[in-house]
């Protein structure tokens, strides 16, 4: 088999593995930002009370 269809076809590979992860990276980074974000209003919310 030459190189260059070894080549493409693991291109190929890689790139329908990085969709997949990247689908979890996006979700785990909304969650965190939003847990940030509630953490922050919430030591806000305590600040403006006292």
């Amino acid at each position: 088999m030459p190189k260059a269809q070894v080549n493409q076809q693991s291109l190929k590979k890689d790139a329908s593995e990085d969709k997949t992860s990247l689908k979890g990276t996006f979700v785990s980074v909304m969650l965190l930002g939003g847990f940030i974000i509630l953490s922050w209003l919430g030591v806000w919310g305590l600040y403006i009370s006292r």
